[in-house]
C-alpha cells in the first residue's frame, strides 16, 4: 500500500477578480514557467544569483523585493491561484524581467524542475503555521524538506526563513539546528530581526 503523501498546504483557488483571471490566462506564458527543468540562463536571458521565494501569497513584497534588485533573477512558487494571478499582474504591468512564477506545489518543483545547487537563495516567509498539534506534520518546514533545500542551494547559499508564530519559530530552529549541511550565521540558537529584504509591511 502507497503511504498518503503529506502536503503542507490546503488548495484553496477561492474567487478570482476579472483582473487575476486575466493575468492568470494571458501572462503565464510570458512570466510563468513550465513543468520543466529550470534553465536559468534562457529564462532569464542571463546569468545572475537567483532567488526563490516559496509561498509567495498576493506577491506584493515578492515584486517589491524584486523591483529593487534588478541585478538579480527572482522566481516565486505559489499554489494560490489569485495571487499568482495577481503577482503576474504587477509583473506585466511594470515589465518586469527579472521575476518569473510557477503555478503548483514546491516540493514537486525543487525535485523535478530545479537543479541541484542551482540557488543563491531561498526564502519562505510566514509558512501556514499549522498551530494545532495534530497538524504539525503538515508544516512545511520539516527535515526531510530542509535537506531537499539544501540539495538545491549554491555552496554558501542562503535559506531565510521567517514566522510570526512563537511555536513555529522554536520548530524552525529545532529542524534547522539539527540539519546537515546549515549554519546559522546569527549564531546556534539566536533568531535573525526582521529582513531588509521585505521593504514594505504585510499583514503579518
Amino acid at each position: 500500500m502507497i503511504p498518503r503523501k503529506v502536503r503542507s498546504f490546503v488548495r484553496r483557488d477561492g474567487r478570482m477578480t476579472a483582473a487575476q483571471e486575466y493575468a492568470f490566462t494571458h501572462h503565464m506564458t510570458l512570466y510563468g514557467l513550465p513543468k520543466a527543468s529550470f534553465q536559468f540562463e534562457e529564462i532569464f536571458s542571463r546569468a545572475a544569483p537567483t532567488i526563490v521565494e516559496i509561498g509567495f501569497g498576493n506577491g506584493v513584497s515578492l515584486f517589491e523585493i524584486a523591483k529593487m534588485d534588478p541585478a538579480s533573477n527572482f522566481i516565486g512558487i505559489e499554489t494560490h491561484k489569485p495571487g499568482v494571478g495577481q503577482l503576474l499582474q504587477h509583473i506585466a504591468r511594470d515589465e518586469l524581467t527579472n521575476l518569473r512564477v510557477y503555478y503548483g506545489d514546491a516540493v514537486e518543483a525543487l525535485q523535478e524542475c530545479v537543479p541541484n545547487q542551482s540557488i543563491d537563495t531561498f526564502q519562505i516567509f510566514f509558512p501556514d503555521p499549522w498551530p494545532k498539534r495534530r497538524h504539525h506534520k503538515r508544516r512545511l518546514i520539516q527535515p526531510e524538506f530542509v535537506a531537499l533545500l539544501c540539495s538545491k542551494l549554491k555552496p554558501n547559499g542562503t535559506l531565510h526563513l521567517a514566522t510570526d508564530w512563537q511555536d513555529y519559530a522554536e520548530h524552525m530552529m529545532k529542524v534547522l539546528t539539527a540539519a546537515s549541511g546549515f549554519s546559522n550565521e546569527y549564531g546556534v540558537g539566536e533568531y535573525a530581526a526582521r529582513s531588509t529584504q521585505r521593504p514594505i509591511l504585510t499583514k503579518f
